[in-house]
Order: C-alpha cells, then structure tokens, then sequence
C-alpha cells in the first residue's frame, strides 16, 4: 500500500468514525430534536436505540485490527443505514441540508472501504 493510500484511508476511516461515533451517541441518548426527526420521517423511536448501538460497534469493527469478515459486515450496515438516511429525506421532500450529512458519511464508508489496507480485508481462497 502506498503512503498516499494509506494516508488516504486514515482520514477517511477517522472522519467516518468520528461522524458514526457523535450521531450514534445521539440516537443512543435519544435527544429530542432526533425523536422529533425521526418520528417525521416515519420511523420509530426506538429505531435510534438501534441504529446508535449498531454504529457504535460499527466503529469498533472497523478500527480494531483483525476480524475482516466482522470489518466487511461492518461496511455494508453503514452504507445500508446511510444510503437509507439518503433516500428517506428524499422521499420525504426535504432539503438538502438535511441528507447532506448522511450522504457525507456514504461517501466516507465507500472511500475508507475501497482504501484499505490488505491486512483488512476479507481474502477469498480460490478452490481451483
């Protein structure tokens, strides 16, 4: 892996999990203003218990060394929970302010993904 590669994963991975991090503690607190906006986009309150615990241990996944398999699944909800987000502010008709950050941190998840080292990612054996 090059050094820009690298460089490249690193920040992306970090601003990922900074950005799953701070929203998935919000929606594990339940603050009102996320209760208000989630019971307007049609979802359940407690959906935010879920979601905050799951990017929780997202960023776990994706940080810790090791578990590549545990890293890909990972990946996949957040781009899951975030190309949702995207497309539920869409569908509801509101601004883009609104899926802007959601759409930030699908960007990231695609980025660090494509990005990372060997040494994080889930290889396959050929049976051939």
């Amino acid at each position: 892996m090059t050094k820009r590669n690298k460089i490249i994963y690193w920040v992306a991975t970090l601003w990922l999990s900074l950005g799953m991090v701070s929203t998935g503690i919000v929606q594990m607190i339940r603050m009102k203003e996320e209760v208000d906006k989630m019971t307007q986009l049609g979802y359940p309150g407690y959906f935010l218990t879920i979601l905050g615990v799951w990017k929780i241990l997202g960023v776990i996944a994706i940080l810790i060394p090791r578990f590549p398999l545990v890293k890909e699944w990972a990946y996949a909800g957040f781009f899951f929970a975030m190309s949702g987000a995207v497309f539920t502010h869409l569908a509801v008709g509101d601004e883009a302010k609104e899926y802007f950050g959601p759409a930030l941190l699908l960007v990231l998840t695609a980025v660090s993904w494509y990005f990372r080292p060997v040494d994080r990612k889930l290889v396959t054996v050929n049976p051939s």
